[in-house]
């Protein structure tokens, strides 16, 4: 059974343990990282993403208040660790995100960034609906978004 829960000391040793395949490393920060960013940027909202009771992978999300866009919901820093990518678990978790952060934000249209030459990742998101905008994050990364359905 799939879910999600937040990063907590209980569970954050086994979330930082997970790791992308060699290929995808200069795709996504580690979830160390990540939690390190969360620290300082406390809009953040680590979660863990579990396959039965093993962590399987880790998302990040976010509503980020802004003047230019108004505000901003986020998905960010999605990984599944290598050992358990190619089983479809990338986009039943990105779809499961998808319902988690509607629920708790309402529906709305959700953001995501990714480098343009990460083609598995924007087959994935593409197949969730996300699409390219002409837009581009501080590190150089493309946003992409999903409209209200």
């Amino acid at each position: 059974m799939m879910s999600i829960h937040d990063v907590t000391a209980a569970n954050q040793q086994a979330i930082c343990a997970l790791q992308v395949a060699k290929a995808q490393i200069d795709f996504i920060e580690t979830p160390s990282e990540c939690l390190a960013e969360a620290e300082v940027c406390q809009a953040y909202k680590p979660v863990g993403l579990y396959l039965d009771d093993e962590p399987v992978g880790f998302a990040m999300y976010a509503y980020f208040q802004s003047k230019e866009t108004g505000g901003r919901l986020w998905i960010d820093r999605f990984l599944i660790d290598v050992r358990f990518q190619g089983k479809g678990l990338g986009a039943a978790f990105m779809q499961a995100m998808i319902e988690k952060v509607q629920q708790e934000y309402g529906v709305q249209p959700i953001f995501l960034s990714v480098y343009e030459n990460n083609e598995a990742a924007i087959r994935l998101y593409q197949k969730l609906d996300f699409y390219f905008i002409d837009e581009w994050d501080t590190k150089g990364e493309r946003l992409m978004v999903r409209d209200v359905r």
